[in-house]
């Protein structure tokens, strides 16, 4: 019976010192705790605004009201709702929820206030319809461990993201309408600048990077007055910068273009008739908000499934919180000057994403007067096979020419730029990825935590390697604006007349040197201007 007893007090007296032990940290809101462990102090789940259900859904992030007491914040809080991959019909991802607004820290567990280190927020990628700020694939581990700190964000997705309805824009003129996904990210960043100094981060140096729709984000944010000033470097991966990729659409009919000819208040519309919902009133608003969350999300369909209306419209130029597209912005020079990462992976996509063409004839037609330019910088020996050049033209059009346009639009107003290549394929993964680095390949370097990789493939020395100089980049650009230093191999500053990048090669290789590319992205960009001009003509 003693030695229960005394196990007992062991127990109990290791949970108390666990308890006491565990990291806390006053927020404007009240006292987090979180979890402490090799050095790292993580705290999830952290709420950074109300829920954005009931009365609240499509509205702007509202304030969240203190807590008393400690907030537990060692468990990640729900995902934004989404269908999932697979996902039944009907249902919503396990894991996933209406109610999503938090947003994750990492920072070194002896870093306190005053400490002023520099802080990197990550914003996910999915599409717009999927993903989320939690999981061991981006967890801030790696970032700490070298002076940094590192928050992860959730924002509304699909249609809960980017709506806009009649009544919609109606209803409570003094806020923002359609982009709520952007409203929660600037929101998360306004948590970032009032509470970041409480665990040691400096609000005067964040540095926001994403991936895909993340790394679109980032090129929407640099172009939202609302954002200004609360950021101060930016990295996107594989997150285009033109309008081809931000499909912005007007929130009202008579703001439409030869570009974007449906309005997003008119796709809304679709939705609600989709749903038998018929008006444009507050009785029908009412309605809407009373569905079902699993039928707001639907898989984030674009039409109703039966090849009728568009029902989805993704982000929104909605005239009030964005203004204007990140292209037109960036053409005009009005996006913030701030220290740019731009890049891409070298296959990102394959066939059918930009166009439907069949054969190289069929694509390299499309460059009209350029057909032949375009045939010498894809196929200049007519070797190659088709999937290989469509996986290159589609890399290109999205991620590759618009990447460099952004680069060069900061660059020509001084502004320090970096452009990236991917283009490492482990040996294992080359049979998989015979024309190279696919979408997203290089995030689990970026964090430097390749055994959570999806599919968790082998770990080789070379994966090693490429991983720990692609996190070196990453912090030493959030502390200081410049990725060079601790002996990397260097990272020229991109120039329009030298075009020099840092080329990740297959072999895993970081060369910095002129852009391979280069004639492929000049007939892309002399393709996108064409395209422009007959669209805005009307053909």
């Amino acid at each position: 019976m003693k030695k229960h007893i005394l196990g007992l007090v062991v127990l109990l007296g290791v949970t108390i010192s666990a308890q006491e032990s565990a990291p806390k940290v006053k927020t404007e809101l009240g006292v987090i705790r979180g979890v402490h462990e090799d050095g790292v102090a993580s705290f999830k789940g952290i709420p950074f605004a109300a829920p954005p259900v009931g009365q609240f859904r499509w509205r702007a992030p509202q304030t969240l009201s203190p807590w008393e007491g400690e907030l537990d914040a060692t468990e990640y809080g729900a995902n934004c709702a989404q269908s999932g991959w697979g996902g039944a019909p009907g249902t919503i991802s396990e894991g996933s929820s209406e109610d999503c607004l938090y947003l994750n820290v990492w920072k070194p567990g002896d870093a306190n206030t005053g400490a002023n280190l520099p802080v990197m927020v990550w914003i996910h990628g999915g599409g717009f319809v999927g993903g989320s700020g939690s999981g061991a694939g981006i967890a801030g581990d790696e970032f700490v461990k070298k002076g940094v700190i590192l928050i992860t964000i959730n924002y509304r997705l699909g249609r809960l993201g980017h709506f806009a309805f009649p009544a919609l824009s109606a209803e409570h003129p003094e806020e923002h309408k359609g982009s709520y996904a952007y409203m929660d990210q600037i929101a998360a960043l306004q948590w970032v600048q009032k509470n970041i100094a409480a665990f040691g981060g400096n609000p005067d140096n964040v540095t926001i990077f994403g991936f895909s729709a993340g790394g679109v984000s980032v090129h929407s944010l640099m172009t939202i007055p609302d954002a200004k000033g609360l950021f101060h470097k930016a990295i996107s991966e594989s997150g285009g910068a033109r309008d081809g990729v931000l499909t912005g659409r007007p929130i009202q009919e008579e703001n439409a273009s030869p570009f974007y000819p449906v309005s997003a208040e008119t796709i809304g519309i679709n939705f609600a008739h989709k749903q038998g919902i018929e008006g444009t009133d507050a009785d029908a608003l009412a309605k809407l908000r009373a569905l079902p969350v699993e039928k707001i999300v639907d898989g984030g369909q674009e039409t109703d499934g039966e090849g009728g209306p568009r029902t989805y419209s993704g982000p929104i130029l909605d005239g009030s919180l964005v203004v204007e597209t990140a292209e037109s912005a960036y053409n005009a020079g009005r996006q913030m000057q701030i220290p740019l990462i731009i890049g891409s992976n070298s296959a990102e996509i394959g066939g059918g994403f930009v166009n439907n063409s069949k054969t190289k004839e069929e694509l390299f037609s499309l460059f009209g007067e350029f057909k032949e330019e375009a045939q010498a910088a894809y196929d200049p020996d007519g070797t190659k096979d088709f999937e290989e050049v469509i996986t290159k033209f589609n890399t290109d059009w999205v991620w590759g020419e618009s990447g460099r346009f952004a680069a060069r639009a900061l660059a020509e107003q001084g502004e320090p730029t970096f452009i990236y290549h991917f283009g490492f394929v482990p040996e294992l993964m080359k049979e998989r990825m015979k024309y190279g680095a696919g979408h997203g390949s290089e995030v689990g370097y970026v964090f430097n935590n390749l055994d959570a990789r999806w599919g968790n493939p082998e770990t080789t020395p070379e994966d090693k390697k490429v991983a720990e100089i692609m996190n070196w980049y990453w912090v030493n650009f959030a502390k200081n604006g410049n990725p060079n230093g601790d002996g990397l191999p260097n990272w020229p500053v991109y120039t329009k007349n030298e075009g020099e990048i840092m080329d990740i090669q297959l072999d895993g290789e970081a060369v910095g040197k002129p852009d391979p590319r280069k004639a492929r992205l000049d007939v892309i960009e002399k393709g996108v201007k064409l395209r422009n001009e007959l669209q805005s003509r009307g053909i």
